[in-house]
């Protein structure tokens, strides 16, 4: 059963490279994240970096790359035991590259998947974007909860099928 994933600290990092050599605010990459990773399950059956998702006031939030992201700014409390500010860096809402993405750690169907939320959420403001985000997945969980991939995949148009294909994987 695949319910629980493993996530990947080295895929979330390129995809946060990724994501903001286009968006750079951290609340559009989150939320960016979040609607690839809806996609990537509907059409793949898999998140893009296994990351889990947590109920904020301001929507669902990839909770791991968050803690990429608090790490990086000063204001983490987790240690990530990975070269980090080599990747990245947080001045206020905004994330920069230093460096370029390493494509190899991303599939095609990522890459897909990304640019897709990228063009479609990417220019939009943060009113929209947290009303979109609180969608059936986000409602399905207490507020500072994680969200469970089933109530994820549940909340996606092929649902059904989607919680079947984890459940037997």
């Amino acid at each position: 059963m695949r319910l629980i994933s493993k996530f990947d600290i080295e895929k979330a990092i390129e995809v946060l490279l990724y994501i903001s050599n286009r968006v750079n605010d951290t609340y559009a990459v989150l939320k960016i994240i979040y609607f690839a990773d809806k996609q990537h399950l509907s059409k793949y059956g898999r998140l893009i970096c296994d990351d889990s998702y947590v109920a904020l006031s301001h929507g669902p939030v990839p909770s791991r790359c968050y803690d990429i992201i608090k790490y990086v700014r000063g204001d983490g409390f987790y240690l990530i035991d990975y070269p980090v500010e080599e990747t990245l860096s947080v001045e206020g809402n905004t994330i920069i590259p230093q460096r370029k993405v390493n494509l190899k750690l991303l599939s095609e169907s990522d890459i897909e998947c990304l640019d897709e939320s990228i063009e479609k959420y990417g220019h939009l403001s943060f009113s929209v974007l947290k009303r979109r985000s609180h969608d059936a997945a986000f409602k399905s969980a207490d507020l500072n909860d994680f969200i469970s991939l089933e109530n994820l995949a549940k909340s996606l148009p092929d649902g059904d099928q989607i919680l079947e294909y984890l459940i037997n994987e």
